[in-house]
């Protein structure tokens, strides 16, 4: 008899431990798409936006939004650049001398994605100027994935905006001076992939300019569930 409860209570444990879902593997809920979650998704946006636009170095910022968001999981909030090989996108003209290089001086080309545990938060295309960078630095670029803005560090640079841009406005024009909607019938929020792009010139501490890099800033960014649903 006592063999018998205690196999019923191995048994009982075993099915409750497969039935809880692993941390891991755990999805976050979909946000419903009604009116105060529109509100909340436009505030996180905007708030994003300015955060990156007075922001010295995108990938710190990432690396502190991961973690305060618990974007990554288990895993470290470390932001990871996975090296898009064989991307090739000359320079042009109006870059060049936003970069002050003539015709005839190399400009490199890397494009990333830039990632937190298993979450693409951003992709960037970045054009550098290699002359202006250290052996290290060039090297680090070239054969790793190290994020740009960690392997200039050492340059104490700063970013200058060229241009921004909000991709997606999740309360309609003019929101404000209309009747609040009704919730919605129990539909997720539709979130696209891209929530807003940055483009900006990086100078080294005596302003010299030595990388000009385009960030579109991905819905991953907003992938955690909100704290009173």
């Amino acid at each position: 008899m006592a063999r018998i409860q205690r196999r019923s209570m191995f048994v009982a444990i075993v099915v409750a431990a497969l039935a809880a879902p692993p941390r891991v593997q755990a999805k976050t809920a979909a946000w419903p798409d009604d009116f105060l979650t529109r509100v909340e998704a436009q505030a996180l946006v905007q708030t994003l936006n300015g955060e990156f636009l007075a922001t010295r170095s995108a990938t710190l910022t990432l690396e502190k939004w991961c973690g305060e968001h618990h974007l990554s999981g288990n895993a470290a909030a470390t932001i990871k650049a996975h090296l898009i090989r064989g991307a090739v996108k000359p320079a042009t003209a109006e870059q060049r001398q936003r970069l002050k290089v003539g015709p005839d001086e190399k400009i490199n080309y890397r494009r990333v994605q830039l990632v937190c545990g298993a979450r693409v938060l951003s992709e960037a295309d970045n054009w550098y100027v290699p002359s202006r960078l250290t052996p290290e630095m060039n090297r680090l670029l070239e054969t790793t994935d190290t994020p740009f803005g960690k392997a200039v560090h050492d340059l104490h640079f700063y970013r200058q905006t060229v241009a921004a841009k909000v991709l997606w406005w999740p309360l309609a024009e003019d929101w404000e001076t209309k009747p609040v909607p009704a919730a919605g019938k129990g539909d997720a929020l539709a979130i696209p992939r891209a929530l807003f792009e940055h483009h900006a010139l990086l100078f080294t501490k005596d302003g010299v300019p030595f990388s000009e890099v385009r960030e579109t800033y991905q819905r991953a960014l907003l992938d955690f569930p909100l704290p009173h649903r």
